[in-house]
């Protein structure tokens, strides 16, 4: 009997949890890292596991600790997690157009487990997908994510006490790795990404680092949408 036979005979949860296998073995380094970075930062196993079970988003997730190593605010962390996140509205809308109706309670959970990597498995399905199917998918990407989390914060308390301070410099070049393959692809991004430096070593003179970082975000982000939709240039 061929692999797709079986796949086919499969529940779509059952299915959901093998597509999202691959996820989950992609998942693996990222999230090791974040915690790893997340001892280094301060933050306590509680604290590292909460973020990783509540807020569960690898860039957010690496953004708000970056946030909490310079001292920021609680309010300026939520925000700033808010405009990198919102993405997500479109995301979780479009996913919604695919996916069979369901109870609120059911559409709010698979909403939660909605990432990059689960929206792309999910959309690339053919026909109607079955709201058992992205929760598979869903599952296993975020126990992936969560478990692996904690191994990276244990692999931290056993590093002598000089590399874990040192890791914080490791952050910054987790930013710099996820940067620059977009930098290669699209002059935007690079633009993008200088006027935002710029614009937050102005602020950061006179307002407090959480705020420059926002308002640098919003500014250079709407300067640059309005410039490349005037110029007609998408490049």
């Amino acid at each position: 009997m061929s692999t797709t036979v079986l796949s086919n005979q499969k529940t779509p949860f059952a299915r959901g949890l093998l597509a999202g296998s691959s996820i989950a073995i992609g998942y693996l380094p990222a999230a090791l890292t974040f915690g790893l970075l997340a001892k280094s930062t301060g933050l306590t196993f509680l604290e590292t596991m909460a973020m990783s079970l509540f807020v569960y988003a690898g860039a957010a997730q690496y953004m708000a600790l970056n946030l909490i190593a310079i001292g920021t605010g609680a309010f300026e962390i939520i925000f700033t997690t808010f405009i990198v996140n919102i993405r997500h509205l479109l995301m979780s809308a479009s996913v919604r157009e695919r996916i069979d109706d369901d109870h609120p309670i059911i559409k709010a959970l698979y909403s939660f487990g909605i990432t990059d990597e689960v929206f792309a498995v999910t959309t690339t399905q053919e026909g109607h997908v079955k709201t058992g199917f992205i929760i598979g998918v869903s599952t296993v990407a975020y126990i992936s994510w969560v478990i692996n989390s904690g191994i990276g914060y244990f692999v931290g308390t056993i590093l002598p006490p000089t590399l874990q301070q040192s890791m914080g410099i490791a952050l910054y070049a987790m930013f710099i790795a996820l940067l620059m393959p977009s930098i290669k692809k699209h002059r935007k991004v690079v633009f993008l990404a200088v006027s935002a430096a710029l614009f937050n070593s102005i602020f950061s003179l006179f307002l407090p680092s959480g705020w420059s970082i926002i308002i640098a975000t919003l500014l250079s982000s709407a300067g640059i949408e309005l410039i490349y939709r005037n110029g007609g240039d998408n490049t």
